[in-house]
This record gives C-alpha cells, sequence and structure tokens, in this order.
C-alpha cells in the first residue's frame, strides 16, 4: 500500500527539503514539530503540525510533543489485524506510513570541552528514539529513516513501487534504527557514568560492523572490524584488510602526527624503524629514514604527513610494501603504485583522523576489558631549557634532536631506545628485557646500515634504572640524551653523563608503550 502520511522532526536538516518535496510529489501528507515544520513552510511545502495533528499542545520547553498517543498508535497498530483497525478507528488515530527522525546530537555536545552537565542532559533526546523505536517495530508496515544518507533510496524505491517501499528496504532500515538508537543510549551511559562527580560505574560499546578482515594475528584467527573505520581511513586499492594491518595503519598514522616538517616515517609491527624529514623534497626525507633499517621496509608500512609524489612512487615502488599511508597521491604517484595490485593504498581522512585520536584505548582484559587514556601528546617538550639536569647544557642543535628523538622514542615499543639527529633516526632499539639491552641493540643497528653515532642524542621512553644504557650511548659517540628521569639511581646516571661531558634533559613525563 502507497505511503499515506509522514512524520519529519530532525535534528541535521541536510538533504531535508528535497526529501520532503519528493514525497510531496507522491501526494503524501507531511506532519513535522518545531524548527522540521519552520524549514519546510519556508520551502514553499504544505505541513500539519504535530501539536494540530494530536489535538495536544508542545509541552515544558518542547520536551513533550510527540509522546502521544496519537502518534504511536498510529505508528505501532497493525494493518492487517482487524481489532487492531478497529481500535484505530475508533479513537481518531490514522495511520503514520513513514517517519523520518535523526536525533538530538547528543554524541557531538559532548564533544564539547566546555559543555555543561545541564547543556549535556538537555540534549538528550526523548521523543525521537521513542518513534524510531515504533516505526522499527512494525517495519511490516511502516518505513522508517534515521540517516540522510538514506533519502535517496527511499524515493527512488517509492519510485519502483507506486508510493510504497519494500519489504527488504523497510527491514533494513528498522535494523539501522536499533543500532543508532543503541549507539545513541551508549554514548548518553558512558557521559553519564562519568560526568562530574562520575564513577565510571560502566563503559558500553555498541558499534556497527565495518568489515571483515582477512584474518588476525594468524590466517586460522577470524576477525572483523566494527565502527567508523572506513570514514576515517579510506583504501584506495590492494588487498582487503586483515588485523595486523589495521594495527599498523593506527600506528603509523599515531607517528605521524607528532611531526609538522614534510616527514616519512618507515614501521614494521608497529614499531618505527626509520624516519627522516625533508622541507623540499619528500624523497630526501625517505633516503634519511631508509637508511636506518635497509632492511625494515619489505613488507613493512610506509607513512607521510604530505601528499605522496610522483618522485617518491618511484623510490618505493621497488620495494615490496604491505601499505602506504598518506592523506592523498599525486596522481601520477597514484598510475606508478597502482601497477603493484595487492599495495594497499590508504588515504587519511585528516579531519576525521583528528576526530579520533586522542579516543581511549580499549583492550580486552579476563572478564571484561580495560579502557585507557590515549598517550596522544608528547610531554615535557616545553621550556626543555629549564630540565636540563647536567653541567653541560644541550645546544641548540642537540636540543632540536632531543625534539625529533623524543617524539619518534614515544611510538617505539618499550623498553625503547632512540638515537637520532635532528632530522632523522639513526639507531632504534625495541622490546627488550632490560634497557641496556635496547640501547646496545640500537647502536648495533646503527652500526650494520653504516650510520655514525657520534654527535647523536639518546632518547629513553622511561627512566633509566641504571648508568650502563648511558655508557652504551657515551662510548658510542652521542653527546646529549632526554629521558624522563625518575629512578632511585637518577644521580648515578647523571655523575656519569658529567664525567663524559654530555648534556641530559629530564623531562619529567613517560611515554613508555607495553
Amino acid at each position: 500500500m502507497a505511503i499515506q502520511r509522514a512524520l519529519l522532526s530532525v535534528s541535521d536538516k541536510s538533504g531535508l527539503v528535497d526529501f520532503a518535496k519528493g514525497l510531496d510529489k507522491h501526494g503524501i501528507e507531511l506532519l513535522s514539530t518545531g524548527g522540521t515544520s519552520k524549514t519546510l513552510r519556508e520551502a514553499g511545502l504544505t505541513v500539519i503540525d504535530v501539536s494540530e495533528f494530536t489535538g495536544a499542545p508542545e509541552l515544558f520547553e518542547g520536551r513533550v510533543k510527540t509522546l502521544h498517543p496519537k502518534v504511536h498508535g498510529g505508528l505501532l497498530h497493525k494493518r492487517d489485524d482487524e481489532e487492531h483497525l478497529k481500535q484505530a478507528k475508533d479513537h481518531d488515530i490514522p495511520p503514520i506510513d513513514l517517519v523520518v527522525v535523526n536525533l538530538y546530537p547528543f554524541e557531538e555536545t559532548v564533544a564539547k570541552e566546555d559543555v555543561t552537565l545541564e547543556e549535556a542532559i538537555e540534549n538528550i533526546d526523548i521523543g525521537g528514539p521513542s518513534m524510531l523505536r515504533s516505526a522499527a517495530k512494525n517495519y511490516k508496515s511502516v518505513t522508517v529513516v534515521t540517516d540522510p544518507k538514506d533519502y535517496d533510496r527511499v524515493l527512488a524505491e517509492m519510485d519502483e513501487h507506486d508510493g510504497d517501499t519494500s519489504h527488504k528496504l523497510r527491514e533494513e532500515l528498522a535494523l539501522k534504527v536499533f543500532l543508532r538508537t543503541s549507539t545513541y543510549d551508549t554514548a548518553i551511559t558512558n557521559y553519564l557514568s562519568q560526568a562530574g562527580e562520575g564513577t565510571r560505574s560502566h563503559f558500553v560499546i555498541s558499534l556497527p560492523l565495518d568489515q571483515e578482515l582477512r584474518y588476525g594475528d594468524n590466517p586460522h584467527q577470524p576477525t572483523a572490524l566494527y565502527g567508523d573505520f572506513s570514514n576515517v581511513f579510506t583504501q584506495l586499492q590492494g588487498k582487503e584488510l586483515s588485523y595486523t594491518n589495521v594495527i599498523d595503519i593506527e600506528a603509523a598514522s599515531e607517528l605521524i602526527t607528532d611531526f609538522v616538517r614534510p616527514t616519512v616515517g618507515i614501521l614494521k609491527h608497529t614499531n618505527p624503524c626509520g624516519l627522516g624529514q625533508h622541507d623540499d623534497d619528500l624523497r630526501k626525507a625517505w633516503q634519511l629514514a631508509y637508511e636506518t633499517d635497509t632492511q625494515a621496509p619489505f613488507g613493512g608500512v610506509i607513512v607521510v604527513n604530505r601528499p605522496l609524489t610522483e618522485g617518491l612512487a618511484r623510490i618505493i615502488s621497488s620495494i615490496f610494501t604491505d601499505v602506504i599511508i598518506a592523506p592523498d597521491f599525486e596522481p601520477e604517484a597514484r598510475a606508478i603504485l597502482q601497477k603493484k595490485k595487492n599495495l594497499r593504498l590508504i588515504k587519511v581522512n585528516s579531519d576525521a583522523w583528528e576526530a579520533v585520536r586522542k579516543d581511549p584505548v580499549i583492550r580486552s582484559a579476563p572478564g571484561g576489558l580495560m579502557v585507557m587514556g590515549r598517550d596522544h601528546t608528547a610531554l615535557g617538550l616545553d621550556n626543555i631549557e629549564e630540565r636540563v639536569v647536567t653541567k653541560r647544557p644541550p645546544t641548540q642543535d642537540e636540543i632540536r634532536a632531543m625534539r625529533f628523538g623524543w617524539r619518534v622514542v614515544k611510538h617505539v615499543k618499550s623498553n625503547a631506545i632512540v638515537y637520532s639527529g635532528m632530522d632523522r633516526t639513526l639507531g632504534i632499539g625495541a622490546g627488550q628485557m632490560s634497557r641496556v639491552d635496547s640501547s646496545r641493540i640500537a647502536v648495533w643497528k646503527a652500526n650494520e646500515a653504516g650510520l655514525s653515532l657520534k654527535g647523536s642524542i639518546m632518547a629513553s621512553d622511561a627512566m633509566l634504572p641504571f648508568a650502563d644504557g648511558l655508557n652504551a650511548a657515551i662510548e658510542a659517540g652521542a653527546t646529549a640524551c632526554i629521558q624522563p628521569g625518575g629512578s632511585i639511581r637518577d644521580e648515578e646516571v647523571i655523575a656519569a653523563a658529567d664525567a663524559a661531558g654530555i648534556a641530559m634533559v629530564f623531562t619529567g613525563h613517560r611515554h613508555f608503550k607495553h
């Protein structure tokens, strides 16, 4: 049966007028509320206010306007049940066949830094979710739309089905509604459980399936990705993503975000294995990164913070690489890299990335999960000249190198040691059980790469518990060190630095990555 009556009440009015005009062409009666009604009238459409339809006024500053038996009865009564039809007729409840509702912007409201509890509460929608649920429950007869992206699909189906929609579409849209209301309720629960004197009493997750992944850590581990990943990272080509690809993409994006100058990073298994910077030519930045470890790029991840150029594409196309990540790709670069059909090209949607990169880290734990604030900012680099603990202060070149190395070591798995210059990594030691071993590995890798550590700086992600790690750096030729400090043997470490005449800075902040 063709749709006769529609109720429209939306916060997000994008595409609304064109959709309503499409409904009007089908002769559909339009009911609406508040600002939605005003928008439609200004567009020249005939609209009946919900208060006129129900015979009840909007009350309590709009808190009560659609919570009425005539609205919910019009949505919920069964069109093929004689008793339902009789009751609807007896109580003057005409059917509402289409509902268009998107909710008060609660998530956007609470994302603001200065939001108050009162403001958040006023942006909790009550009538909207109620109408959506009523319509979705009766999807056998009612079409319900909560996403403006679905407007064109609905109109196309109405054109195809003489003013009606298919059962398949109604079912799909109903499922989308229950997912949306679940997500909405989740956001409210999580906010209120932590607001004000909040106790963090609950943490709820409700996410849509984004995509099935090729496999997990290993091929025998099935894996799926949930949420909005595809809105943040657009895959332009290549094989389907795996679990490890997704983790690598996140790690690479977190790394490159810490750098403003044109930068190229190379990662393997989420660990940075080379970083280089150059203001004029990404190829030169690549060379500095690549020289740190010429083996690591094989099957690794490359990330840049500028559009990938044709020149850089020509260089890296000769290397087997799993993933390349960039804010954009020059057309000539795309043409070169398209020849490698399995190579995954990932475009970062910068605005979306900035919106999600501070989201908490969530991981499973026995019997539940843990939620942790993300380590999204390199701490301890402000007023670095005032953080010197040795007799000799660092030179300006050493300070510049410290800033670079500190931003890199923050992303290396602990125990982490990085040797660097002002614009490049020289040696990286990761994931060892003792810090001195990480330091020695970093020295060994630099020697293997033929890179001198004379005049370099050493960066440590956590405190140096003994002087042995520092002594390894001194022997290798490092002239400065940046580390958090905080060991009971700090004085011993400082004394070793002073004896060797090197400069050392305590940031006062640890960037340990377990």
